[in-house]
């Protein structure tokens, strides 16, 4: 491994004793689609897992299921959603199944232990089971029941590869990363729907454009119409930071933090997707418009990746007005042992090379 290889890294240290290295790959496009920054290898094929959230909330968008159920902009933030299971989210995925008239034995996704560990502290205590309503993509999931009932199909196979809904979510994610059918390659996510694996880069497509609609939209009211649904789902999803994450977590604060500059999505196993709108930031790096941000985290680990995006955003210069002590504790966490004593740190060693 050369000396710049080894250096795509995050490293934590306990004490000053190298403890692990995190290997990194980002890729960083614009509204060209040019590739113009990257670590590691962006081309890596990477599964986005719930970074395709906004992508498979597009296609529910254009089945016309929101005009049907009269569906709103914060249930549109709840279907992009990796939630953290809190009262307003279950409420809320709740009242979305009574709009869409069915109900939880119709989710195909099952329950699990809640991302927030305070939620989970709560159900423990009173002994709760969670069920297909608490999963953290159940607003996912009845956006696709009420973009399956609008379709006339099958709503007890909406989550099989080949039902007419999830080709559709198929056709709607190639076309957003440039890529043919048959570059994309498709596995099972966590929540039991199919989840595509690409070059890391056309994840980046997929964010900028979300950007970019932003933008467009915002200075032209006769955008094409996948244009403005684009930009629906940006502005839901900034708008609505907490029903797309939840208290404290890193989408949320980060979110919150600029304001309407940005939009982001995890994906599980440390892959990250956020989609940058244009500014004199994103000029005075070269790009064309805004930036597409994708990031992977080689061996998943979810607190490294919340480091690597920061010092990401940091190197391009990309800042929030204010930060916040919250979101500079996720860019250099110290590593701390049960007695509460600082026993560690966590530094990224790489640093963004512009493509050839």
């Amino acid at each position: 491994m050369s000396i710049e290889e080894d250096d795509d890294c995050v490293v934590s240290y306990r004490g000053e004793v190298v403890e692990s290295r995190h290997k990194v790959h980002v890729a960083v496009v614009d509204t060209t689609e040019k590739l113009l920054f990257h670590v590691g290898d962006p081309s890596r094929i990477t599964l986005a897992r719930s970074a395709a959230k906004p992508a498979q909330a597009l296609a529910i968008l254009e089945t016309g299921a929101f005009e049907k159920f009269n569906l709103e902009d914060a249930d549109l933030a709840l279907m992009c959603a990796s939630h953290s299971s809190e009262e307003r989210h279950i409420t809320r995925a709740r009242n979305l199944l009574a709009k869409v008239q069915v109900g939880e034995g119709d989710l195909r996704c099952g329950g699990h232990p809640a991302l927030s560990a305070s939620v989970n502290d709560n159900w423990i205590r009173r002994g709760y089971t969670p069920t297909a309503v608490c999963n953290n993509c159940s607003g996912k999931h009845v956006g696709m029941l009420a973009a399956t009932k609008t379709l006339g199909a099958d709503i007890a196979t909406y989550h099989e590869p080949t039902h007419l809904l999830q080709l559709r979510v198929k056709a709607v994610f190639e076309k957003l990363c440039a890529l043919d059918a048959g570059d994309v390659k498709w596995s099972t996510d966590g929540c039991n729907l199919p989840a595509p694996a690409i070059p890391l880069f056309c994840l980046g497509r997929v964010y900028v454009k979300l950007a970019s609609s932003a933008d467009q939209v915002g200075m032209n009211t006769s955008a094409p119409a996948r244009a403005r649904d684009l930009s629906r789902i940006f502005h839901a999803m900034t708008q609505y930071p907490e029903l797309v994450g939840g208290d404290g977590r890193f989408c949320t604060v980060l979110m919150h933090a600029f304001r309407g500059g940005l939009v982001r999505k995890l994906g599980a196993d440390g892959c990250y997707g956020i989609g940058v709108r244009a500014s004199e930031q994103t000029s005075q790096l070269g790009a064309i418009g805004g930036l597409g941000i994708s990031l992977k985290i080689e061996d998943g680990n979810i607190g490294i990746l919340y480091s690597a995006i920061m010092e990401v955003l940091e190197q391009l210069r990309i800042r929030p007005q204010e930060l916040s002590s919250e979101l500079a504790d996720f860019h250099g966490p110290s590593v701390a042992n049960t007695a509460g004593i600082v026993t560690g740190r966590v530094i990224s060693a790489f640093k963004l090379r512009a493509a050839s």
